[in-house]
């Protein structure tokens, strides 16, 4: 069947569109079809679901052949990744060595900025929760706007991904050694010019500052590993509907 909304093509019997996201009992409710009869028009329309549409929050259209190769080899991608980031210690930052540490930064900064009303201490972990919360939209527009759960998994790998980079700063709040923006270190610079200093210090947890970055470090680490799993069972889903219709 077409989309009357987007033209995407899916197969019969799925109860929204991947592509828009539109339901289509709610679309041809107000919107009938141009040949319905008056009668046709005005019932509403029923499409049942089977067990697995109803339950499983990995229900997305095929996708073509070419397409599920470049799923794969994204796939690949954060796998081989995922281990160059996980495997050194928090010590190392290898995370704030690599290229996605400049794709985070703008919103740590954005996030200082937008929870600046509420006072010294959130304007602080604003930075942290900025970085967290843009891949977590992200995750949330993609699996329930956009219909595509691998997508959403490849967001919620990005929230993992931040949380190892918070670690390293967290680890760092009392030696204060690691480079800040603008070329300041967190033992020379002001107090509270490092975030993490100043939180932990204000909450009384400065000398816990390596356990915490030891629990951000883990947390964000299963974060991945959990997306890679969602990662791989979409793919091998794909790939077996696919095969079933193409071999």
């Amino acid at each position: 069947m077409k989309c009357p909304k987007c033209d995407y093509q899916l197969p019969e019997g799925q109860p929204s569109c991947p592509q828009c996201g539109i339901i289509f009992a709610k679309y041809f409710k107000y919107h009938p079809e141009p040949n319905a009869t008056p009668e046709q028009a005005l019932e509403p329309v029923v499409i049942t679901l089977s067990k697995d549409q109803e339950s499983s929050w990995f229900q997305e259209a095929p996708v073509p052949g070419l397409h599920l190769l470049g799923r794969l080899a994204i796939f690949v991608g954060l796998v081989i990744w995922s281990w160059q980031l996980i495997s050194p210690p928090i010590a190392s930052n290898a995370v704030g060595e690599s290229f996605l540490h400049n794709i985070n930064l703008p919103f740590h900064e954005a996030g200082h900025i937008i929870f600046r009303p509420f006072g010294a201490f959130i304007t602080s972990l604003g930075g942290t929760l900025g970085q967290l919360l843009m891949p977590s939209v992200c995750a949330g527009v993609l699996l329930l706007k956009s219909r595509d759960p691998f997508g959403a998994s490849v967001a919620l790998w990005w929230v993992g991904e931040n949380f190892l980079d918070i670690a390293p700063y967290m680890n760092d709040a009392r030696a204060g050694v690691l480079p800040l923006l603008g070329g300041n270190f967190g033992h020379s610079a002001p107090y509270g010019f490092h975030d993490w200093q100043y939180i932990l210090n204000e909450s009384g947890l400065l000398q816990h500052d390596h356990a915490l970055a030891k629990m951000a470090f883990g947390l964000g680490s299963l974060v991945m590993l959990f997306s890679l799993y969602c990662g791989g069972f979409l793919l091998l889903k794909q790939y077996r509907f696919w095969h079933k219709n193409h071999v």
